[in-house]
């Protein structure tokens, strides 16, 4: 049964970790072929799973070791009838793989919660369509009752609450909202941008943000943006805007290639670990309410890790200490740096 659905665990403060890029990490690190990006497959065999728990065990290790909670995704990013005809799936048999893959996780989540570690079981969707483009876009109409069956499916199940990840344009993340809200599950929308800080659509994140907004009756609980580096968002996020309260997690990409150069690349870029982790700490003078820290392509178990460390209150702190023992030491008036002492 879901734990959470009624009263997420997240809402209430604390720091919450998600994974990193699942595919990546699968295709470059273990060597497995992943046709259309899907790792769900791998969610219906023995064999599978057991790849599947030696990859979020270090996750989840770490969320313990941190007395941190954690957001534990379904496998289902690639579970709609687009990319499971594809891949030679029936809708029943991506029905299949939708309550696996929650069993699945409702598994980890025995063995790995603890008081302070509380682990929230998040049914994934993901874009009918490429998560890198915002061709052949349906109408709000059109993507409700096109997502519908998998909302459905997840309400059945032990499922918390439902992420739409690597939204691309606002009207299908629309349509995903509206069947959550009639299914009673609390629903989080994750957009992507490209370099520029737009989404692939054209639509600033506000734009989008605030066109699902008027379009639900602010029916997200909360926004997410991930699959981008944050060199390619931070800009956007300035000002005082109530919008900016509306964003709550980041999962972004360890690389600052964009997207049409991920999409080509032979070999991964896992970039920095922990200079990631003070870029995200250094997102939070923009959001405010920021509290979901995860990954996305490119990052692994090292990247959350670095993450949780800089953005932990203790590491805070001792950034701050610097800072006024920095400005003490200044013979000649007082200089405040303007980026982040590391």
């Amino acid at each position: 049964m879901a734990l959470y659905r009624d009263q997420l665990p997240q809402l209430s403060g604390g720091d919450y970790l998600t994974d990193g890029g699942l595919e990546t990490t699968l295709v470059f690190h273990d060597g497995i072929d992943l046709p259309c990006f899907a790792a769900f497959p791998l969610v219906m065999n023995e064999d599978g799973r057991e790849t599947l728990k030696r990859y979020f065990k270090p996750y989840l290790e770490t969320a313990a070791q941190k007395n941190v909670g954690f957001i534990l995704d379904t496998v289902t990013w690639r579970t709609n009838a687009d990319w499971g005809r594809k891949l030679g799936y029936s809708a029943q048999d991506l029905a299949d793989v939708q309550r696996q893959s929650v069993a699945f996780a409702d598994e980890l989540r025995e063995a790995y919660a603890t008081d302070r570690t509380p682990i929230v079981i998040n049914g994934i969707l993901g874009p009918r369509g490429d998560g890198y483009k915002a061709d052949d876009r349906m109408s709000a109409e059109e993507a409700e009752q096109y997502h519908a069956p998998l909302v459905e499916v997840f309400r059945d199940t032990a499922t918390d609450m439902i992420s739409a990840m690597t939204m691309t344009y606002a009207e299908e993340a629309i349509g995903i909202v509206r069947a959550a809200q009639k299914n009673g599950m609390p629903v989080v929308i994750s957009f992507t941008v490209e370099t520029d800080g737009r989404l692939p659509s054209g639509d600033t994140l506000q734009e989008a943000i605030e066109k699902v907004d008027d379009g639900t009756r602010a029916g997200p609980i909360y926004y997410m943006i991930n699959c981008a580096h944050p060199k390619h968002f931070e800009d956007a996020l300035t000002g005082n805007e109530p919008w900016l309260d509306r964003i709550r997690g980041i999962r972004a990409n360890a690389s600052a290639l964009s997207h049409a150069e991920l999409d080509a690349a032979t070999e991964l870029d896992d970039g920095d670990p922990a200079a990631l982790g003070l870029q995200y700490r250094s997102l939070r003078n923009s959001l405010k309410r920021l509290c979901v820290l995860g990954g996305c392509c490119g990052t692994d178990h090292r990247h959350i890790a670095a993450i949780c460390e800089a953005c932990s209150p203790v590491a805070t702190d001792k950034a701050s200490t610097r800072l006024r023992m920095k400005v003490r030491r200044t013979s000649s008036g007082v200089h405040i740096p303007t980026h982040p002492i590391t």
